[in-house]
């Protein structure tokens, strides 16, 4: 398994235990698991990040609140992913911005 598969599996993970583990610096966590994340997002993969970490920002984690029992333990999740998306977008965004900035590239 590559590197970026495992910063991105134990983001994932990261994400599943602070919906149920209340810790002080989760947040700060999910964060710098997010922009370790987002060093590794090709070219490629780009937008579909950006899209959604927008969507879970929008609402889209709150989507499944209404499931009688689990509702609010998978929002709590999608809420903790969207902090690690949002962080990888933040990163990718900058990335991007170099990359266009940078004299010589395309």
């Amino acid at each position: 398994m590559s590197l970026d598969k495992i910063i991105w599996a134990v983001a994932l993970l990261a994400a599943i235990v602070f919906a149920f583990v209340s810790f002080d610096y989760a947040a700060l966590i999910l964060i710098v698991l997010g922009l370790a994340s987002g060093w590794f997002v090709k070219g490629d993969h780009r937008k579909a990040l950006l899209l959604a970490a927008t969507f879970l920002f929008a609402g889209g984690a709150a989507a499944l609140g209404g499931i009688p029992t689990v509702g609010e333990y998978l929002t709590a999740i999608f809420t903790n992913y969207a902090a690690v998306l949002g962080a990888a977008s933040l990163l990718v965004i900058v990335m991007a911005t170099v990359e266009r900035l940078m004299p010589g590239s395309d």
